[in-house]
């Protein structure tokens, strides 16, 4: 039993056979997928694929990169979707100074106010944590009763290591496979299995041995593979760990 925790089905990569793919997850062991939005009309989408799909749930949010189209309506308009009964969680959120550095404060700005929502909906939270490491630690620090995951892990062991102290869980996708993974690998030797999400963020991030083409959830065994040799386990045990920790953190029976 695998547990995506995190792909875009939404996304117009699979405009072409969307409903085909998701349909044939479950037949091939994927039992649970989440759907993280990136902005008020990916929520929604996200929300619909959700009541299409029974094993599809939801998180509403909005990303970073799209920090220009974020209006105070749209929280607003967020905060209504998170109510829904597959709304799992408040993401994709977070900073990401890898593109555009210039847009700091309002990211931060935008950042604290998911989080501010998602403790007072009492959802965890699903972040986007890229070339901004000390700025997200900070953030989540604020609000110590926060849980969630730290989508697609980037940061160094001892941040690692501060945030599985602090109940946080860690996301790994197709580039712990890739061979310039030795930061991701590092993670993972301190990670204990059930701090530990594996996830594909599809259509993006395909591991080895489909790096390159459109991504999606069947290629979780891959990535669970690669866990199983970090941690001296079969991949099926790594499946059966990793969709045990989703479900305990996003309360699904």
């Amino acid at each position: 039993m695998y547990f995506d925790t995190h792909a875009h089905y939404d996304d117009a990569a699979f405009d072409a056979d969307r409903d085909e793919l998701l349909a044939a997850l479950p037949p091939a062991g994927v039992d649970y997928v989440i759907d993280p939005g990136c902005d008020v009309e990916s929520s929604r989408r996200a929300l619909e694929l959700s009541e299409a799909h029974s094993h599809v749930y939801a998180a509403v949010g909005f990303h970073p990169e799209e920090i220009d189209k974020f209006t105070p309506a749209a929280l607003d308009e967020l905060r209504r979707l998170a109510q829904h009964p597959k709304c799992v969680a408040v993401g994709e959120i977070g900073l990401d100074y890898y593109w555009d550095d210039s847009h700091k404060k309002e990211q931060g700005e935008l950042f604290d106010a998911q989080l501010r929502m998602a403790l007072e909906l009492n959802k965890p939270v699903i972040i986007h944590d890229r070339e901004a490491h000390a700025d997200c630690l900070t953030a989540v620090n604020k609000y110590p009763d926060l849980r969630g995951v730290f989508h697609c892990y980037s940061g160094s062991a001892e941040m690692a290591k501060q945030l599985l102290k602090q109940g946080w869980y860690l996301g790994f996708d197709g580039p712990v496979t890739y061979k310039n993974a030795k930061k991701a690998l590092e993670v993972l030797e301190i990670c204990p299995m059930e701090r530990i999400f594996i996830e594909t963020d599809s259509p993006y991030l395909s591991p080895v041995p489909n790096r390159g083409k459109r991504n999606d959830s069947r290629n979780l065994v891959h990535i669970a593979q690669k866990i199983a040799e970090i941690k001296g386990l079969t991949a099926e045990d790594v499946a059966q760990h990793t969709a045990q920790n989703a479900k305990r953190l996003f309360q699904i029976s």
